[in-house]
């Protein structure tokens, strides 16, 4: 399989020449009312100095629990806490658990912001959708957690949820983060997911690529500069090329399960997915890349969008075939 992409003007045209049935890229092409209203609006970009930092998150912080009773009722979930491999765990459970394997979801914010709680608007329709049961770990954050802290945390999760089969999930810093767990899991021996799916993964930490050219100041949530000082603050004086810190660079091969990559056109991280994809594909990795017009970095995030709603529906399908069509030993989790 060979995919293209070439900037064409203000729009990223995509062409793609498929060898593979099941591999490729696919452009959605239509934007809704909603996202071209979001577009037109004008939207804080967040300033990730280390001295604005805590009050940042302890705002952002105290918005996502006020908005939990409203997702868990329009979703039919509910909210647990769990301390899984010594680390705090957010667990949400469907009303009814329809599959008898967990995902391990990874949240987003650059490593420096987020928790479980802030991607409920994520988290809480996966879990409906699909009927698993979902893991959230509340891994420290940079800079006063630099690397590997937040991976050290997660892939504690890890070892826990690997003791049988699972799916997993992680958007931007959780798609690193989900992405380094599982070289790590292959350099250990430990089992790797069934299905896995990363939304505009943050998978080189260099933030090299165009598209953190030409979008930055087209993605309405994220930019350049931020990302940047994030990945300072992360990976401190290390090489921002190790795998465990930017998994780009990591060894895939055809153990590694089929993966959802999700992506906007402004997405600022758009090449990263791009490379990502074509990394995972000639491992032999089976990849499907989803480039949704016009849209921004984890775009899911935004409940309004039907895209998101989307997204997300096919997000859950991906996990449940993948889990279905995945070997052929059913899963026993304790989880």
């Amino acid at each position: 399989m060979v995919n293209f992409l070439t900037k064409d003007t203000d729009n990223l045209v995509i062409r793609k020449f498929c060898q593979n049935k099941g591999q490729g890229v696919r452009s959605i092409t239509e934007m809704s009312d909603e996202a071209f209203k979001f577009l037109a609006r004008e939207v804080s970009k967040r300033d990730r100095s280390s001295q604005k930092l805590p009050a940042m998150r302890a705002e952002a912080k105290a918005i996502a629990v006020s908005e939990v009773p409203r997702l868990c009722h329009a979703n039919d979930v509910r909210l647990s806490q769990e301390m899984l491999g010594g680390v705090r765990c957010l667990v949400v459970q469907p009303r009814i658990r329809k599959v008898d394997w967990p995902i391990l979801y990874s949240f987003g914010g650059g490593m420096v912001e987020g928790s479980p709680e802030e991607d409920l608007p994520l988290i809480a329709p996966l879990c409906a959708l699909t009927g698993a049961r979902v893991i959230v770990p509340d891994y420290r954050l940079a800079p006063e957690h630099p690397w590997p802290a937040a991976l050290d945390d997660s892939f504690a999760v890890y070892r826990v949820i690997a003791s049988n089969c699972f799916a997993s999930v992680g958007e931007s810093a959780g798609g690193n983060l989900s992405l380094a767990c599982m070289l790590k899991a292959k350099d250990e021996g430990l089992i790797l997911p069934r299905a896995a799916a990363v939304l505009s993964p943050w998978c080189d930490l260099s933030n090299a690529g165009d598209s953190l050219s030409f979008n930055d100041g087209r993605d309405p949530t994220l930019t350049r500069a931020n990302s940047d000082l994030a990945a300072g603050y992360y990976a401190g004086a290390n090489k921002m090329d190790q795998p465990l810190i930017s998994p780009l660079y990591g060894k895939f091969d055809t153990s590694f399960p089929p993966f959802l990559i999700t992506t906007g056109t402004r997405d600022l991280l758009l090449s990263q997915a791009a490379r990502l994809s074509q990394r995972l594909l000639d491992c032999g990795v089976v990849v499907d890349l989803q480039v949704w017009e016009g849209l921004w970095h984890v775009f899911e995030w935004y409940e309004g969008l039907p895209e998101a709603r989307q997204s997300i529906a096919r997000i859950a399908d991906h996990l449940t075939r993948g889990m279905a069509d995945r070997g052929s030993a059913p899963c026993n989790s304790v989880f």
